[in-house]
């Protein structure tokens, strides 16, 4: 398995299936699939043929997901790591056939991992090393013990994984330009209803919560500490997704006056 792990991860376009979460800046943003795919996936890819793709990253995200989790864990009885794999996994399932067929622009969308920011690669690229420690950590932690994490902490680890991947989906379906990439589409105009009406970036706050809980839910308190380098991340990343926003989205500016807060309400 951790060959099957170093040729898939090895491979152009096909590190973005890390863990598939629709994760903005983790590893599976800090990869870029081949022009030809982008092409393919933005202009003439039918819905068909879409299927057939994300089945085709659905296998490699079980695969790659469980040799992260497992392999370092050195056994398949890592409990905490099945049910999050189930947690991540079942509702990706239904979000994607429920996308397949009512919004397959925004799959394809989805599909687009190259950055055109200078900055955003930056975090990015930054960002690989935190997230890979944030979910192999927990399996070694398994293996030697170092946290005892009490179940009902674990189970309420994944509650909040949950809610936060229904908050991303949320977002999807009051976005249909929700892209994995920092730009802005000729026809795209400014969502101010739904989870938009109380912050700016809703789908960071769920990429947050999912990320953070992550560690928990693996049973691992170490691993929160590569885990909250996200924090940084997401605020750097923000900050110049909105230059980019205010520079090139009519009525961006105008939004900003009338939801203020970009995360937390109160906060930031």
């Amino acid at each position: 398995m951790s060959r099957m792990l170093q040729k898939a991860v090895g491979r152009p376009g096909l590190r973005c299936a890390t863990l598939n979460m629709p994760v903005e800046l983790a590893a599976p943003e800090a990869c870029a699939a081949p022009r030809e795919e982008m092409s393919m996936a933005g202009e003439t890819q039918s819905t068909p043929e879409l299927t057939r793709k994300f089945v085709r990253l659905g296998v490699l995200v079980v695969l790659i997901l469980g040799a992260i989790l497992f392999i370092p864990a050195g056994t398949l009885r890592y409990w905490h790591a099945w049910i999050y794999m189930g947690v991540l996994l079942i509702p990706m399932l239904f979000a994607v056939r429920y996308l397949l067929r009512n919004s397959p622009e925004l799959l394809k969308r989805r599909l687009q991992t190259r950055e055109r920011e200078r900055t955003q690669r930056r975090v990015i690229a930054a960002s690989w090393g935190w997230f890979l420690a944030s979910f192999i950590l927990p399996g070694l932690d398994f293996r030697f013990g170092w946290s005892s994490i009490p179940m009902p902490v674990v189970l309420a680890g994944d509650l909040v994984v949950l809610l936060g991947y229904g908050l991303v989906i949320r977002v999807f379906a009051e976005n249909r330009y929700a892209a994995r990439t920092v730009q802005v589409d000729e026809d795209q105009q400014v969502i101010k209803t739904g989870p938009y009406a109380i912050v700016r970036h809703p789908m960071y706050v769920g990429v947050l919560l999912m990320y953070l809980a992550s560690p928990v839910a693996l049973g691992s308190y170490w691993a929160l500490i590569p885990a909250s380098f996200i924090i940084p991340m997401l605020v750097v990343r923000i900050r110049n997704e909105e230059q980019v926003l205010e520079r090139d989205l009519g009525g961006y500016r105008e939004y900003k006056g009338e939801t203020r807060y970009r995360l937390v309400p109160g906060i930031w």
